[in-house]
Order: structure tokens, then C-alpha cells, then sequence
């Protein structure tokens, strides 16, 4: 009897293993890989920079407190230049829609002028834009680290217009020299934006973006004050803003999230 239960017991030592054998030979299943999906959610600072162009048309309303009817046309003129500045904003990604708000300010070097040929003694008309502001709200599509954007509302514009002789003019007052500005005016303008973009998150956290945007600028009055050597006046000057800028940008929270 013991005999048979020592052979009894050494046949199941035998099956378990061969059984340990054939699980070793077996291949060793690996856990599920986790796909990662780009999230463009939560806040985010960076720079811009690029370039830009003003479009300003003026016309002569009023000349030493006379009003002229209808406004002479004095000409238009590009003011041209290089921007540079930073954008904050906040993101929320619903699948793969993007929703944001965005404040956007720069620096700005646009300048330009023309000759206003309709005066007595022709003049120059000289614009310039030294800095810019952009409040928007944004919605955007995402295919996971690719995302385009469309984004819209309020812009505002600091501007400084002055008027001066060029050398060579006839009859130019003895007191008034060749660019001298005998008139002088400045003014903070607000009017409306809209922009698209294009932007790559190409590395935790970090993305690039290009980006053009116009702004509706209005047709506002701006006065020229009474100077030593000049009469006042006022204009009626329309302008219209034409950017594009290359966007850095840093987002805070992290970039991306696990599926299994």
C-alpha cells in the first residue's frame, strides 16, 4: 500500500511538472501600451513676432475751426513696419473642438506718408503706429497636436500723425522749415479684430503657431491742435490693420493625457 501511494505521488509531481514546463514555454503577454492624446486645455504665456501694415486714408473736415463740407480728400498711404510683443490666454478642449479667450500686446513700429497734393503749398502726411492690443475669443479644431483657429473681438491702436513740408517745395513759409511738423495729433483707437491660425504643440508643452489677423479700425476724427506756426484742423482718417506673426508659446499643467 505504500508502495502505491509513493508511485502515486511521484506521477503528479511529474505532471505538475510538465505542466511548469509548458506555461514556461508560453509567451509572456505585455501590458496594454497607453495611447496619448494631445490636450491643448489650460493657460498659456508666450512671445510674437512679425510684421504689419496700416492703411490710412485722410480727409480734411475742418481748417482753423471752419467746418469743410463735404471732407477733402488728402490721400492714403501705408504705414509698414515690425512688431514684437506677448499673448496670455486660457484653452478648453471639448474632444476635439478648442475654445479660448486671449489678450495680445506688441510693441509696433509701423510708419508711413504721403504727399498731399490737394493743399496750396503740398504737404506730407506721415503716420505712425507704435504699439497694439488685441482682446479675443477663440474656437479651434484639434487633430491631436495640430490645431487651426479661428478668434475674434476687440483691437486698440496707439497712433501719432504729423504734417511737414519736404525740401524743395516752393513757397514754403520762411517760418515753417522743411520737415519740421507744423501740425501735430496722437490718439488711442478701438475697433475690431478677426484672425486665423495655424499651431503645432511640438514638445511637452511647448507649441508653434503662425498666425494673420485684420483689424477694423474705423474712421475716427482726430484734431491737430494750434501750434506756433499753424492753425488747427481735423481729419477724418481711416484705418485698417493688416498682420502676421510667428507665435511661441508655453501652456502650464501639461500637454497630454492617457487612454488604455
Amino acid at each position: 500500500m505504500d508502495r502505491f501511494a509513493a508511485v502515486g505521488a511521484g506521477l503528479l509531481s511529474l505532471v505538475a511538472l510538465s505542466g511548469a514546463a509548458d506555461a514556461a514555454d508560453l509567451p509572456v503577454k505585455a501590458p496594454p501600451l497607453a495611447a496619448y492624446a494631445y490636450d491643448w486645455s489650460g493657460l498659456y504665456v508666450g512671445l510674437n513676432g512679425g510684421g504689419a501694415s496700416s492703411h490710412e486714408c485722410l480727409n480734411l473736415a475742418s481748417d482753423n475751426g471752419q467746418p469743410i463740407t463735404p471732407p477733402a480728400p488728402e490721400g492714403c498711404h501705408d504705414a509698414t513696419g515690425g512688431l514684437f510683443g506677448g499673448q496670455l490666454g486660457y484653452r478648453l478642449q471639448l474632444s476635439h473642438w478648442v475654445f479660448g479667450i486671449e489678450a495680445q500686446g506688441d510693441w509696433a513700429a509701423l510708419k508711413g506718408s504721403a504727399l498731399n497734393a490737394l493743399a496750396r503749398i503740398p504737404y506730407i502726411n506721415e503716420t505712425k503706429i507704435d504699439s497694439l492690443g488685441l482682446f479675443t475669443g477663440q474656437v479651434g479644431f484639434a487633430w491631436n497636436n495640430v490645431l487651426v483657429y479661428l478668434k475674434g473681438g476687440a483691437a486698440v491702436t496707439h497712433n501719432q500723425y504729423s504734417s511737414y513740408f519736404p525740401a524743395g517745395i516752393p513757397n514754403i513759409p520762411p517760418n515753417i522749415p522743411p520737415g519740421f511738423p507744423f501740425n501735430q495729433a496722437s490718439e488711442t483707437r478701438w475697433g475690431g479684430v478677426i484672425g486665423t491660425g495655424l499651431e503645432y504643440g511640438f514638445a511637452p508643452s511647448w507649441s508653434v503657431a503662425a498666425e494673420y489677423d485684420h483689424l477694423f479700425m474705423g474712421n475716427n476724427s482726430v484734431t491737430f491742435p494750434a501750434s506756433a506756426v499753424a492753425v488747427t484742423r481735423s481729419d477724418f482718417i481711416k484705418q485698417d490693420v493688416d498682420m502676421g506673426t510667428v507665435r511661441v508659446s508655453y501652456r502650464f499643467g501639461g500637454p497630454i493625457f492617457a487612454k488604455y
